[in-house]
């Protein structure tokens, strides 16, 4: 297979060098010195101490543009941050729209996917999620990432009919013993992994704890529940039934995990800019639309951003 990731994070650079791997052609996007030392020498990927290296086509946005059309590729898969969806519809829309390649989003939250099929159609769209995956860039081309990297993916928003290319992706990653899922009602999946999302990464952020002293802490576990049952709620205007039994298992699982370090804990730390709205814009919108009670939510709002809500929901989520 010809397979594009746009976004060579650490979900991204993980991924693609499973693919490659397995032998697939991968092309990546980056940018700056990243893109530089991909040119250079590569992708490496230090996973759990574990060092991977593969050779990998990498170019910029306006590279790709020039060199390729979109059908060249069997699949698009977009890793990046949620907070740059726009910026790429806004670089790449066109580009996309002119092919007929399906896309998939491997973000967090749950607009990305209205959002590429406002441009390529829904029909194009697939959605998908990392599961218990963390990691940043080390230095540029080499990611450095520790997790058990599963992947939930599958037709947007729910389908039981599950195309051939999407089959023939998740068999190279199972090649290379990536633990995958292909999921017949992806939305609900996604919103299952936006409530765990928003139960410890805002949290982490304001507190600069990892996911076990989140949830091992009395004090601040009530706070990660609470947020996982304020999105729980949320889920409902997208009519994803999430059950409290539900929930309570997902935070059971939290418990369970390894302790890691938060996405938007390294954003933080890093000074970039953070998934506010994908994580934690959403759910207010909805619970607000909902008549439903988000008061955890919007006080961890409150307390990252150092402002009050804006009083109009236009741009917290994509409604189309």
């Amino acid at each position: 297979m010809n397979i594009l990731v746009i976004g060579c994070g650490a979900i991204g650079s993980f991924y693609a060098e499973r693919l490659a791997n397995a032998r697939a052609t991968v092309t990546v996007t980056a940018r700056g010195a990243h893109l530089d030392a991909l040119k250079r020498n590569g992708l490496t990927v230090i996973h759990d101490g574990e060092t991977r290296h593969q050779d990998v086509i990498a170019c910029s946005h306006p590279e790709l543009q020039s060199t390729s059309k979109a059908d060249d590729f069997d699949v698009i898969v977009i890793a990046l941050k949620a907070t740059q969806t726009q910026t790429l519809l806004n670089e790449l829309g066109s580009w996309l729209a002119a092919g007929k390649t399906p896309v998939l989003s491997v973000q967090n939250g749950v607009d990305n996917e209205p959002l590429l099929a406002s441009v390529v159609g829904q029909a194009r769209v697939w959605g998908g999620l990392s599961v218990r995956s963390g990691g940043e860039i080390s230095q540029p081309g080499v990611a450095t990432t520790t997790g058990i990297y599963k992947v939930i993916i599958g037709p947007w928003p729910a389908s039981n009919i599950i195309p051939s290319n999407l089959t023939a992706l998740a068999s190279l990653w199972q090649s290379q013993h990536v633990p995958l899922e292909v999921s017949e009602d992806i939305r609900k999946e996604l919103w299952k992994k936006l409530i765990v999302n928003c139960g410890v990464n805002p949290l982490s952020a304001v507190t600069r704890q990892k996911t076990y002293e989140l949830t091992h802490q009395p004090e601040l576990a009530q706070k990660v529940y609470g947020a996982m049952q304020e999105t729980g709620r949320a889920a409902a205007y997208d009519g994803v039934e999430i059950t409290p039994a539900e929930v309570g298992d997902m935070f059971n699982l939290i418990k369970s995990f390894n302790s890691i370090k938060t996405s938007m804990l390294i954003d933080l730390e890093k000074g970039r800019e953070l998934e506010l709205d994908a994580i934690l814009g959403s759910v207010i919108a909805r619970c607000r639309l909902l008549g439903k009670p988000a008061q955890i939510t919007e006080s961890l709002w409150t307390e990252l951003t150092s402002k009050p809500l804006p009083d109009s929901l236009d741009g917290l989520f994509n409604r189309e």
